[in-house]
């Protein structure tokens, strides 16, 4: 599977930011780990406090989340099979996201061959992108994520991402800023895709699904404040979210 990167809603953020800030957009140094002894402890205690303040533990145990990306994609996820219906446009895709593999239409023909595996790859690219967004805050400790700590504005602590492997380009590094409950704030990101390294934006709109999870909907950026997570809706069964009780059969993806 390629490497997918995480950052079509960066590029509008930048883009909105520019024409805010109507100046030339400087890049800014990578963080640079504390070494002080105990710095892992503290990044470890850090990111535990941040999956709290989200209620980690909660959005582990949520069932199906449906929601709109920058009014561009409809995902419906269910998230103990790790599979997704995503629509876009005309088309709608079956997804097992462990796999890449599913079934798709487009004007409600069903696609074969390349034109299949086409709408896959974009199906799971927006996937990978718009679920990332989704709930980033909770992927703290997944494979290949490295943990640190680093000194941001006014000196305060701040908690440094690093992620080598699991779907992300190898060395992209976000900066997350938290309040006084672990709750983040806003984030800062040197990725690869983005000519300007260390742009960021704030973490916001918080709604609360039925599980108890935490979900930032609304991310800012200079004086805007764009709702990224639209329609966002959670529930322990799909009857309850008005969705068919098979709308995410195996059969739909193939299986």
């Amino acid at each position: 599977m390629k490497i997918v990167l995480r950052t079509l809603g960066v590029i509008v953020l930048l883009i909105i930011l520019g024409m805010a800030a109507c100046i030339p957009l400087a890049s800014s140094p990578r963080p640079v780990a504390s070494a002080l002894p105990g710095a892992a402890l503290k990044a470890d205690s850090m990111a535990r406090t941040m999956e709290r303040a989200i209620n980690k533990a909660a959005w582990d145990s949520t069932v199906f989340v449906r929601w709109n990306f920058l009014g561009q994609h409809d995902h419906l996820w269910d998230r103990p099979n790790n599979r997704a219906r995503v629509q876009w446009g005309s088309y709608t895709v079956y997804l097992d996201a462990a796999t890449g593999k599913g079934k798709a239409w487009k004007k409600g023909t069903e696609l074969s061959s390349e034109e299949l595996d086409e709408a896959l790859t974009k199906a799971i690219d927006y996937f990978f992108n718009d679920s990332f967004w989704l709930n980033a805050p909770a992927k703290a400790f997944d494979g290949g994520v490295e943990r640190s700590v680093s000194t941001g504005k006014d000196d305060q602590l701040v908690l440094v991402l690093e992620y080598g492997s699991g779907g992300v380009t190898p060395g992209d590094v976000y900066q997350w800023t938290l309040d006084a409950n672990g709750l983040p704030e806003r984030w800062n990101m040197w990725v690869q895709v983005l000519p300007i390294k260390g742009l960021g934006n704030t973490w916001e709109g918080w709604e609360t699904l039925y599980s108890g999870a935490r979900i930032a909907t609304v991310h800012g950026a200079g004086p805007f404040n764009i709702r990224m997570i639209r329609d966002l809706a959670a529930a322990a069964s799909l009857p309850d979210m008005q969705e068919p009780d098979d709308a995410m059969a195996a059969w739909r993806f193939g299986l």
